[in-house]
């Protein structure tokens, strides 16, 4: 029976997310929800978004964890009736709540690892979330073969793990109705959320690659919904994600939660860079915390790789039948040295390569023949989707049989080689052992197996067997877990004869100094455990979602190019009929206008104004009541070629260093010093810089110095940047001079320039000539215009503006300003001063004001 929300794929994958059909009764809820209505009404994913404002009727904070498969086992019973379910163990998201608050309510989402007949999921959705707080997602088994096998196994996985599909036969091309299908998947997962949610007070956190696109969903439902996401996976280098065809949908859909969480810097870095390389956004470090701005709302990026459950692996450890069986290995490997592997069988495990290594290790050090011996555990394959499985196992064959064959000799085998399911009571058997665990993944999210290791050798506290303990580890330098140990000896994988040599080193290696090498180890996966990482993601969930209740959410944009715009309650969109009718009723009018990015595209090739600016301009200018000027960093030449038609318009040039007053000829400079020599200083800073930097180029103006790198790569644009601001300081230091950055830009200009007090000189000379601006609009987009916001703010309190002063300060573009208005872009500013002009042409009467 094929669920009614896996129709319409090409609508869901397009984010035409369409009105599902009303569905059979749902089961009771245990939480009063808030959003009103049905909950069958809940299945109309329509663009208008619930706000949560609607008082929550329970205030206790729970936890909802979402990930791909629930944290149970699951067999059909016996007698074929019905099913049994208990706990996995052995799942890290049954862990989770460790380090959670004790009241906090923990709910599960996520699908069977068995099909569940349509008949019998009521019963057992009703069964799942009495006994076990679990609420199943039942996927037809049509969609989890496009779903999981298909988009998870043969896409993702495989790019996320940097293998492109160059053929066919070779990862697998993208194939668009299994990204429907993920899409479907991810659609079915947000209707079982939305059921129980309880936007107030809940939190959601979803888990890995299966379900990147969840928060989309959830997000279109609930504005300030609190959500995280954490990536179990590495995340691939821009240069690979960026060959995904769906690469924006996803990286979007991502954006749309609170918290992104990775396991290292090089898996956050790679993120971010996407995100600086298709949109522009820049991440900023504050206190340690890593964040995007996104439409006003801050996404917090995390970065702490997953712990282990200390308490499951020592009560295995305690188990009776785990000691009969360490002393049954121990009996069947006495007198050897053991080498241990423990991975899935993947190619990106490369189990070949580990025991290509073992080859060299005895070829090389012939003395470890007939005693160095390495016991492979190959876990099967998870899921249909492997690539290359037939072939991998094929050549794990051969090379075991080679290498036997070549050193073994009767008692002895150097590979043992274990490729049937073992249980985690006999993997700590192993692990218990062994002298050595070797991990040789040529990329891999995180990795555990070292940490459980380090765990068994470290024994049972207060048990009897006391002694020495010795963990030591040969480790892929392409793991998640590589980074945080440090006493590990790394190598790189494809370097057999140094993955050779590392092996040797670990077995040959002093035992003072293993046991140094296994305490710092055991110190470190001790103290940062599943309840350590939990308890750090929430915490950091709550600093990042701290404002969402008191800012002012709405969402826009369709399908996957949804998002929520968050802003300051005080900061808002500029009214254009209030301008106006503040303008109509204003006598003495102050208006300020930055040129570049606000009149004018940042990116346009044409930087003349149109006739429709020129005319917009002369017709504001022409009316005797205003102070129309145009303030901008472009030099005076520039600006008086461009505006050379508005003889009434003031300008002020460089930032104000020069200006000239409407009507005037001659322009006046803001400067006491005309020496300039300190740009024979500056300029070869940026020469240097310049011919390192494709793509950048310098300016030079009569008052000042600018760098520019807009056509530069942008990562390597900004640390260039970075780079020379300091440089500059430095060379700088003693100079009456003031260097600045600015969108793409670098700047040295004097200290006394700046648009601030360009600001200040227009609304002091007003005053002075009895005509207090009882007006002032001022427009602009980047960081030199907050001197003018900031001057603006401060002149009632200064008395260069009265208290009745009706002030406009109104930056371009959504984004943390000290303006308390925004204009989306340089067409909605052109149309408000369209209207402002079209008021100056038809002025109101006295006779239409009594009226």
């Amino acid at each position: 029976m094929q669920s009614r929300s896996y129709t319409n794929l090409l609508e869901l994958a397009s984010g035409n997310f369409p009105v599902m059909g009303r569905e059979r009764e749902k089961r009771k809820m245990p939480r009063v929800m808030t959003v009103p209505g049905s909950i069958t009404e809940l299945d109309d994913d329509q663009a208008s978004s619930v706000a949560s404002d609607n008082l929550s009727s329970l205030s206790m904070d729970r936890m909802i964890i979402v990930a791909n498969q629930l944290p149970l086992k699951s067999k059909r019973r016996l007698d074929n009736k019905g099913w049994s379910f208990s706990w996995d163990d052995e799942s890290l998201l049954l862990r989770i709540k460790d380090g959670f608050p004790e009241e906090m309510e923990v709910l599960y989402v996520g699908s069977l690892s068995v099909d569940v007949d349509p008949i019998e999921q009521d019963d057992v959705a009703q069964v799942l979330l009495d006994r076990f707080g679990c609420v199943p997602t039942f996927l037809p088994p049509n969609l989890i073969e496009k779903f999981y096998d298909g988009f998870c196994k043969k896409q993702l996985w495989p790019l996320f793990h940097y293998m492109l599909p160059y053929s066919v036969d070779h990862g697998g091309r993208f194939d668009r109705s299994m990204w429907e299908a993920y899409v479907a998947a991810n659609k079915l997962f947000s209707q079982k959320v939305i059921e129980v949610i309880n936007p107030e007070d809940d939190f959601v956190w979803i888990h890995d690659y299966h379900l990147m696109v969840l928060p989309t969903f959830l997000r279109r439902r609930f504005n300030r919904l609190r959500m995280g996401f954490f990536l179990h996976s590495p995340f691939p280098s821009s240069e690979i994600y960026r060959t995904l065809p769906v690469r924006e949908e996803i990286l979007k859909a991502l954006l749309n939660s609170d918290l992104i969480g990775f396991h290292t810097f090089d898996y956050a870095r790679h993120f971010l860079s996407c995100c600086s390389r298709m949109f522009g956004l820049e991440y900023q470090s504050k206190r340690g915390y890593i964040g995007l701005d996104y439409y006003g709302r801050t996404v917090g990026i995390k970065i702490m790789p997953v712990g282990i459950h200390m308490g499951q692996i020592e009560s295995v450890m305690k188990l009776a039948d785990k000691e009969w069986r360490v002393g049954e290995l121990k009996q069947q490997f006495e007198g050897k040295t053991l080498f241990l592997g423990v991975d899935d069988m993947d190619v990106f495990k490369a189990i070949n390569l580990k025991l290509l290594a073992m080859e060299q290790l005895l070829k090389m050090h012939p003395s470890w023949q007939g005693r160095a011996v390495l016991v492979q555990i190959a876990n099967p394959a998870r899921g249909k989707g492997g690539i290359y499985l037939d072939e991998i196992q094929a050549e794990i064959q051969e090379s075991c049989k080679r290498i036997n064959d070549q050193y073994g000799k009767p008692g002895y085998q150097p590979i043992v080689y274990i490729d049937t399911p073992l249980g985690i009571n006999e993997r700590v058997a192993y692990y218990s052992i062994a002298e050595c665990v070797v991990v040789t993944a040529v990329r891999d999210g995180l990795n555990l197996t070292p940490y459980e290791y380090i765990v068994c050798r470290e024994g049972i506290s207060g048990s009897d067997s006391n002694g020495p303990k010795k963990s030591m580890l040969v480790v892929s330098e392409f793991i998640g877990c590589s980074p945080s140990l440090s006493g590990a000896i790394r190598v790189n994988p494809w370097n057999v004869e140094a993955t050779a040599e590392a092996m040797n080193e670990a077995i040959s290696m002093s035992e003072p100094e293993k046991q140094l090498r296994h305490e710092k180890h055991y110190r470190y996966v001790s103290t940062h455990d599943v309840r350590y990482w939990s308890k750090s993601f929430l915490q950091d969930m709550e600093r990042t979602c701290a404002d969402h209740f008191r800012k002012r959410c709405w969402g826009i944009g369709l399908g996957f190019g949804f998002r929520v715009v968050s802003l300051d309650p005080n900061f808002r969109k500029l009214s254009i009929d209030n301008i106006v009718s503040a303008y109509i009723k204003a006598k003495n009018r102050a208006i300020l206008l930055d040129y570049d990015g606000t009149m004018m595209p940042q990116n346009s090739i044409i930087k003349t104004p149109s006739r429709e600016v020129i005319s917009i301009l002369n017709t504001l200018s022409g009316d005797e009541n205003n102070k129309v000027f145009i303030v901008s960093g472009r030099g005076r030449e520039s600006l008086s070629k461009a505006f050379s038609p508005c003889k009434k318009l003031g300008i002020a040039a460089e930032h104000g260093y020069f200006m000239r007053w409407p009507g005037d000829v001659e322009w006046e400079t803001c400067g006491h010093s005309n020496d300039f020599g300190w740009m024979k200083m500056a300029k070869p800073v940026m020469k240097l810089y310049t011919e390192s930097t494709d793509g950048s180029s310098i300016e030079t103006k009569e008052s000042a110095l600018v760098w520019q790198y807009r056509d530069a790569d942008p990562g390597f644009g900004f640390a260039q940047a970075k780079e020379m601001l300091d440089h500059l300081e430095s060379v700088l230091a003693n100079e009456p001079v003031a260097v600045k950055s600015g969108q793409y830009i670098v700047e040295v200009k004097p200290q006394e320039a700046s648009k601030g007090l360009v600001a200040e000189k227009i609304f002091t000379s007003m005053t002075e000539k009895g005509k207090q601006a009882d007006f002032v609009l001022c427009i602009g987009d980047d960081r030199s215009d907050e001197d003018m916001f900031e001057i603006i703010g401060n002149a009632i309190s200064r008395n260069m503006l009265s208290v009745n002063t009706n002030v406009f300060a109104c930056t371009v573009g959504q984004k943390p300003s000290k303006a308390k208005y925004y204009l989306d872009d340089t067409a909605e500013v052109i149309l408000m001063l369209e209207n402002l002009a079209e008021a100056t042409d038809s002025p109101v009467t006295s006779e239409d004001e009594n009226e």
